[in-house]
């Protein structure tokens, strides 16, 4: 079973109720919050989570691209997030094992990240302890960006180790995912497609969900 998580970063954050409610046949909202510092791109936080935990009764799948997240990660667990991933290079892997910990602790579910140069093993450390791995197939910071289908390897690699250790994670991609490249994503192994600009600027959005589904 394929799930798209389209990403409201593409959304018309004006009428940011609305397009929640247009992409209602997903499988996840993926959110995503920078700060300014681990990338360079500032977007949104805990207020927004808050806001909209309301107006969906989809999974929020928050994807902090943040530098020291386990800072955070419980104020986004209480926000409403039910899934919160975080990346393995934003700080020491002590601390990103306390991230995962603390959302546990929380009742949610809490995923890993992997940009672009970083290699599949560096979600070894963490692969048996979470319910998602994410692989970033742009650099982390900005929609809109070209598919790095040179991610696929890595993503393929992942999905070898999951399947070896454990099962039940989920394998997500994210970043210039569209009708043209959903399948190659689906084909490595992955499970869970984060789609922004390739969904909201679709005419028909409930058919292009669809259509990335079925890859």
């Amino acid at each position: 079973m394929i799930k798209i998580a389209p990403s409201i970063l593409s959304a018309d954050f004006a009428n940011l109720e609305r397009d929640i409610q247009r992409i209602a046949a997903a499988d996840y909202v993926h959110v995503d919050v920078m700060d300014g510092v681990f990338v360079p791109n500032i977007s949104i936080g805990i207020p927004v989570v808050r806001s909209i935990r309301p107006v969906t009764a989809l999974p929020l799948d928050v994807h902090l691209m943040i530098t020291q997240p386990v800072r955070y990660v419980e104020r986004f667990c209480d926000a409403g997030a039910d899934l919160v991933t975080v990346h393995v290079e934003a700080d020491s892997a002590e601390n990103i094992h306390a991230a995962i910990e603390n959302i546990h602790a929380k009742g949610k579910k809490a995923g890993v990240v992997l940009k672009p140069g970083t290699p599949a093993e560096a979600a070894l450390p963490f692969l048996e302890k979470v319910e998602l791995i994410l692989v970033m197939t742009v650099e982390p910071g900005f929609g809109g960006q070209a598919f790095m289908a040179d991610m696929m390897p890595k993503v393929a690699a992942l999905r070898k180790l999951i399947d070896e250790k454990n099962p039940s994670c989920e394998l997500e991609v994210d970043g210039g995912v569209a009708p043209d490249t959903c399948r190659a994503c689906i084909d490595a192994g992955a499970n869970v497609l984060v789609a922004g600009s390739a969904v909201y600027k679709a005419a028909d959005i409930p058919a292009r969900i669809e259509e990335l589904r079925r890859g």
